[in-house]
């Protein structure tokens, strides 16, 4: 078993997260500045909020609601990366999902392209990436074979290892997205990326 400060970084979020978005753009980077890999893991908010007794904070008519949507706006201009919001949100992830863990099996490297590749194009594009066609036009766009693919989205392996993932993610305590664990230090929402850097920086605090 890895050492603590060695481990990997664990890495749970959904494609329609725009703060998994936002996250996903810079933990590559952060861990790697401090000689840390990172294990991404999708799962579906849908069912881990099922699970918590939850609900989706951005629902655009509360209170709550309407400064969540402004902040996913103030977040990513202050983080400098391009977020255009979706005119679908959420969208179901399941197909995005699977696929990434088909492709994380042959190629983890590619896998991370493609796991990139949807959210820019959910969060920049506008894309409907709940659509099976949009997820393999994306992988094609990584020169992933269409159609190996297509039958890998209705695979029954494919389809447990997603269910085992999400229920790995609620074992361990995942309650939304983006979830980051760092040797057993659970952190939640783009804007400890701050506290993650501290973290690994120090060796905890």
């Amino acid at each position: 078993m890895p050492d603590s400060g060695t481990a990997p970084i664990e890495f749970y979020f959904d494609f329609s997260s725009p703060y998994g978005y936002l996250m996903s753009e810079k933990i590559d980077a952060l861990a790697a500045r401090h000689g840390r890999k990172v294990r991404w893991h999708p799962v579906l908010l849908g069912v881990i909020f099922q699970a918590v007794g939850s609900r989706p904070p951005a629902d655009g008519v509360s209170s709550k609601g309407k400064y969540i949507e402004r902040d996913f706006h103030r977040s990513a201009r202050f983080m400098e990366i391009p977020y255009n919001p979706p005119s679908r949100f959420p969208l179901p992830t399941q197909n995005a999902a699977r696929a990434y863990y088909w492709l994380h099996g042959q190629d983890c490297g590619l896998a991370r392209q493609f796991a990139h590749a949807v959210y820019r194009a959910f969060f920049v594009d506008d894309r409907d990436i709940s659509s099976p066609d949009t997820v393999l036009d994306i992988a094609a766009g990584l020169g992933i074979d269409r159609g190996e693919l297509g039958s890998a989205l209705q695979s029954p392996e494919i389809k447990a290892r997603l269910k085992d993932e999400c229920d790995k993610a609620l074992a361990i305590g995942v309650f939304g997205s983006p979830h980051v664990i760092i040797d057993g230090e659970a952190f939640f929402g783009a804007d400890r990326l701050p506290q993650i850097e501290q973290w690994l920086a120090s060796g905890g605090f």
